[in-house]
């Protein structure tokens, strides 16, 4: 490695260059391997030794047969529903909880931040006996919102916003309280605005573990119709059919939303917790 000061040799270059190379080939190599399936004709072997990555002749018809397979659209609207449902959740509830335990004085407060610290220790397949008599004795089994209210505030998101909004000087907190703000009006024109960074982080990531998630919604949810779209997937390999292109388009159409979501709040989601605007 170059030393400090030291502009890199050619060779340390390169050296670079190649495990960056390794690990894009690492991430992106199945994406794309599962994107070139599915552009696969009928006509093209998908099993053979040598397989082609680029399709002899790319065709959308895998993707069409996959809503003639599955209501696929349906699906997607289902988990659609439950990813906003938890993104809406921890966005208003991780922001409120983590501003409280990080600005605001009051008894029991390193009580409560001990007791979030407590529930990371547990995996969360301890608690699905709990979580689902509890969504039982709600009424909310085999619907959308019985699937959404588990995630509906993560406790890591809830660290993650007090992190954030300890990271902003307490002078400018001080500041609007001098100036007569009270606590709704210190959370929003002043702290609010430099924690966009990592309030970006915890809507990407609740939209990825809710619109991904698959065992949680296979306990609750009884009516196919109410399924979401990982649960509906399996009947692309299943009773009905086992063809790879078919499940490499399902795959695709699945992924796609999350490509969305991370490019809309890409710049706020790279600029992190340490960039943000003061709006009073």
């Amino acid at each position: 490695m170059a030393a400090p000061g030291r502009a890199p040799s050619t060779a340390e270059k390169a050296v670079r260059y190649l495990l960056l190379l390794g690990v894009l080939l690492l991430t992106i190599g199945p994406f794309l391997w599962q994107l070139s399936t599915s552009l696969k004709g009928p006509a093209e072997d998908v099993y053979s030794r040598t397989p082609g990555f680029l399709p002899d002749a790319p065709t959308l018809a895998n993707y069409a047969k996959v809503a003639d397979t599955i209501p696929v659209w349906t699906y997607a609207a289902n988990s659609l529903v439950v990813a906003g449902i938890a993104v809406l959740g921890n966005a208003v509830g991780a922001t409120l909880a983590g501003y409280a335990l990080a600005r605001l004085r009051f008894r029991g407060a390193r009580l409560a931040l001990g007791l979030f610290l407590a529930t990371l220790v547990l995996p969360g397949e301890v608690t699905l006996v709990s979580q689902y008599v509890t969504v039982r004795s709600l009424g909310l089994t085999d619907t959308l919102l019985g699937v959404a209210l588990p995630g509906a505030i993560a406790m890591l998101n809830v660290l993650l916003m007090y992190t954030a909004f300890r990271s902003v000087p307490p002078e400018l907190d001080s500041a609007a309280l001098v100036d007569g703000a009270n606590a709704w009006q210190r959370l929003v024109h002043v702290s609010l605005p430099n924690v966009r960074g990592m309030l970006s982080v915890v809507v990407i990531f609740t939209f990825i573990g809710a619109w991904d998630d698959f065992l949680w919604p296979l306990i609750v949810l009884n009516d196919p119709g109410r399924y979401t779209l990982t649960v509906g997937l399996q009947y692309l390999d299943g009773t009905f059919t086992a063809n790879p292109r078919l499940i490499a388009a399902g795959t695709m159409i699945a992924f796609l939303p999350i490509v969305a979501v991370f490019a809309a709040l890409q710049r706020f989601f790279f600029k992190g917790v340490e960039e943000g605007a003061l709006k009073g």
